[in-house]
């Protein structure tokens, strides 16, 4: 009967919402409790309302961006090969490279102290995402919609855009309906991207009720036999949810409305330098991203690849930050504006960092460093004009301060009123957290 039931949804122009399931899917139970898509209080009082993960994929320099390293003495050590100043009344030291960035110097919080447990770009980056570098756990985005719910019934409460990878978007073993919902792929032009199967206009609206009506009336029929399946009134939900997207995801993915000022201040269609392994139309994931914080989707992550530079290091450093100074300066000005930026917390970083270079030294190329490297954050509750922890003089190792990634999650949860402790899922006999198990500790130096 299910696998009927699976051909029959594929088959039929309801479609939308059987495909629209591993992204929108099922109701939730916790240790045998519900738990809706809806809106959820959050345990405590919250600083922020959503987050906006800036996943800058492959390791950026931290020595050419945020951790400034003066060489110093006879001895030239490794440090950058780009100029920095101090920025805004703060003196935050940034990188030339991001004049546009370093105009929010004193909105950035930066932590100089991060370190993750392996210098392998999957397993690394997976652990940057799901809190573990070995096995398939639920993404950040995943657990924080599942602690949250979502503050609009039209949408999911995580979209990934120009995501490359599903463990960035993945739900795991928590229900299906928290998944993030995936919009684009890596390199893809945002402005022809969208939500798998939810706009076909081969059926009015109206048309499209009654199928689903059709299709729910079986459903409804078989949980009636089976009525502790929260995973078939997962199905049912999902499918209702994958409907009223209709009206509201294709408004918003259409950017036609935003003026041409707003366009060129996101870098919208702008050609970068020679040099970006793959061109990305970031400035319209960064747009997107903004008008997704402002419909109310609770966490977004926004992707951008291609700073494994170990070869051509100047001139890939140099395109990278090109391509996101401008859209990442116009997301925070938006934000700032419109009063979103208190309530939403903005986080930049990637799955390491890289060691540095002498500005005599004729190499050209760079390794990983996962010991020492930097992520900022932004809005939602930290310090603004902040520098937290610290590398050593080579800016190699952590040497105060230091954060590790299940420390940062903590942080974030943390910052949007949840538990790390307390934000769990049985499955598998035990208790699963993003933080893992061992002891996550919040950086309380970072919060305002």
């Amino acid at each position: 009967m299910n696998q009927l039931r699976r051909q029959m949804l594929q088959a039929t122009s309801c479609g939308f919402g059987y495909l629209a399931l591993n992204a929108l899917c099922a109701q939730q139970a916790k240790a045998g409790s519900h738990k809706t898509f809806g809106k959820q209080a959050p345990p405590q009082i919250p600083r922020a309302k959503r987050v906006i993960f800036l996943c800058m994929s492959g390791g950026p320099a931290q020595l050419d961006t945020f951790d400034y390293k003066p060489q110093t003495g006879k001895k030239k050590h490794p440090g950058s090969v780009t100029p920095f100043q101090q920025r805004g009344e703060s003196g935050l030291w940034i990188s030339d490279l991001l004049p546009e960035t370093a105009r929010h110097a004193d909105k950035l919080c930066v932590i100089n102290g991060m370190n993750a447990d392996t210098g392998n770009h999957a397993q690394s980056f997976l652990q940057l995402h799901t809190g573990d570098r070995l096995r398939k756990r639920p993404s950040m985005g995943s657990w924080i919609s599942y602690g949250l719910g979502t503050e609009n019934q039209n949408l999911p409460g995580f979209i990934s855009l120009n995501a490359s990878k599903p463990s960035v978007y993945s739900s795991a073993f928590l229900p299906p309906v928290f998944e993030g919902t995936p919009i684009g792929v890596n390199g893809e032009n945002m402005s022809t991207a969208t939500i798998s199967n939810i706009s076909g206009k081969h059926l009015s609206l109206s048309e499209k009720r009654q199928q689903l009506d059709f299709v729910q009336s079986l459903n409804r029929q078989h949980l009636a036999n089976r009525p502790d399946d929260q995973k078939l009134e997962g199905v049912i939900e999902s499918m209702e949810l994958a409907f009223r997207m209709q009206s509201q995801a294709p408004k918003i993915l259409d950017c036609r409305n935003e003026t041409q000022a707003t366009l060129d201040r996101y870098g919208v269609g702008k050609k970068i330098s020679e040099g970006a392994c793959r061109p990305t139309d970031f400035g319209r994931q960064c747009l997107l991203a903004r008008r997704f914080a402002e419909a109310g989707v609770r966490f977004i992550e926004v992707n951008h690849g291609s700073w494994d530079q170990h070869k051509n290091h100047r001139r890939d450093l140099k395109a990278n930050c090109e391509t996101t100074d401008a859209p990442i300066a116009a997301l925070l000005d938006d934000l700032d504006v419109r009063g979103l930026l208190d309530e939403t917390l903005v986080v930049w970083g990637g799955e390491f960092g890289r060691p540095g270079l002498t500005p005599e030294d004729g190499k050209n190329e760079t390794g990983h460093n996962y010991r020492g490297f930097t992520f900022w954050l932004a809005g939602g509750g930290v310090k603004g004009g902040h520098v937290h922890g610290k590398t050593d003089d080579t800016g190699a190792r952590a040497v105060e301060g230091q954060v590790h990634f299940r420390d940062l999650h903590a942080t974030i949860l943390h910052l949007l009123g949840l538990q790390s402790n307390e934000l769990t899922f049985y499955h598998e006999g035990r208790k699963h957290r993003l933080t893992g198990p061992e002891e996550a500790k919040i950086v309380k130096g970072i919060i305002a």
